[in-house]
């Protein structure tokens, strides 16, 4: 084992000993530092050292991509660590065990599958926007500066906020899950503390009765003959349309006048009440043999219909209300009840939401009401003693 003190001009001129596969060099002044010098001609750095009786060798680096200086002033930070009871080796082993951003991924999709509803979103976000980013780089690399800096720059591209908002949303919830399932390298969550300008994205639209009429009129005339019904029921209870075309026979009750939805998208199960028009729409509905939902597939009568969308925006274009989107059908149907003098506490109870906020955006719909209070009152007042 050659000792010497290495220097820069010790370490060029070091080279293998003839007929020897390697030869090492030690510094003389670090103690475990030392130069490996092979037949092949390559050098590489190293620091060896003692831990629990087994001796260990810490790579510093090749010579041609460190400078002497820095690799003996590693050698150094390095001995002292191992001095004070330290393990280089180990460390590099922990960080190595780090897995990279995709690793995580798959297992955040995994979980998607199992629980999410939207897991088609999820995954078309991840694959579109967050893996050919992040996939590859480990995830106590990721930084939060600049997962910002990324974002911001995603905003640039011309992504709508929601959608930047989204991104964020998915990035984030794999760190939460990488924490509870105590994957390496989860333990900070670089997406938490990263300010996001408030977004106003909701965009109100209900139609009056005139639009209502005009635009079930146009529906009685589509190609699509299960988009009368669909559109009619949709006004009359304000479910979600995915709700409603894959509702079973076995949840309609016609004598109790109710419609069970198993599964809604607060997580929760609930009873929707049918008006008689809307019983009258159920019972004037197709029912084959054997049939399972109230919107049977054209093309497998044992799925249901997923889509109204080609026969919805040729109804909704011919009715004059471009830009009407199915679920404002849904704010449609509890316009009409608020401004029936309907208590916003019922109409959550009839739309399913989780909360009575979430009913609290209707609460100026109910102006035909106020206004005729205040007719009312006028009237009073006017009246002679």
């Amino acid at each position: 084992m050659p000792k010497l003190t290495l220097t820069n001009s010790s370490a060029l001129l070091a080279e293998c000993e003839p007929g020897k596969r390697k030869t090492d060099f030690y510094d003389d002044t670090v103690t475990g530092f030392v130069l490996e010098c092979r037949s092949t001609g390559g050098k590489t750095y190293y620091l060896r050292y003692d831990q629990a009786g087994r001796q260990k060798q810490h790579k510093i680096g090749r010579y041609d991509d460190v400078t002497f200086a820095a690799a003996k002033k590693a050698a150094q930070r390095l001995r002292s660590e191992v001095v004070m009871g330290g393990d280089p080796g180990a460390r590099k082993a922990e960080a190595k065990a780090v897995p990279v951003y995709s690793a995580l991924a798959a297992q955040h999709l995994a979980d998607a599958k199992l629980h999410q509803r939207s897991y088609d979103t999820t995954e078309g976000y991840m694959r579109l926007h967050i893996l050919p980013k992040w996939g590859r780089v480990r995830l106590t690399e990721i930084d939060g500066r600049a997962v910002a800096h990324w974002l911001a720059d995603k905003r640039a591209e011309g992504l709508a906020p929601a959608t930047v908002i989204k991104i964020k949303a998915i990035f984030g919830r794999s760190f939460e899950l990488g924490a509870r399932w105590s994957i390496p390298g989860c333990e900070r969550n670089p997406v938490r503390g990263i300010q996001s300008k408030p977004l106003n994205n909701a965009r109100e639209r209900y139609l009056t009765s005139a639009e209502a009429t005009r635009l079930l009129a146009a529906a009685e005339k589509s190609r699509n003959p299960q988009l009368a019904a669909v559109v009619g029921l949709l006004l009359l209870t304000g479910m979600r349309v995915s709700e409603l075309l894959s509702t079973r026979w076995e949840y309609v009750d016609v004598e109790r006048r109710t419609l069970h939805v198993p599964t809604s998208k607060t997580g929760r199960s609930r009873h929707v009440p049918l008006a008689q028009a809307a019983v009258g729409i159920i019972e004037r509905l197709p029912k084959a043999k054997e049939a399972v939902y109230l919107f049977a597939s054209p093309k497998d009568p044992k799925k249901h219909l997923t889509t109204i969308k080609h026969g919805w925006q040729t109804a909704r274009d011919i009715a004059g209300l471009p830009g009407l989107r199915i679920h404002d059908l849904r704010h449609s149907a509890a316009s009409f009840m608020a401004n029936s003098g309907v208590d916003l506490f019922a109409i959550g109870k009839v739309l399913g939401h989780a909360s009575y906020q979430s009913s609290q955006r209707y609460s100026h719909l109910a102006n035909d009401t106020l206004l005729a209070a205040v007719e009312a009152g006028a009237a009073k007042q006017a009246q002679p003693v």
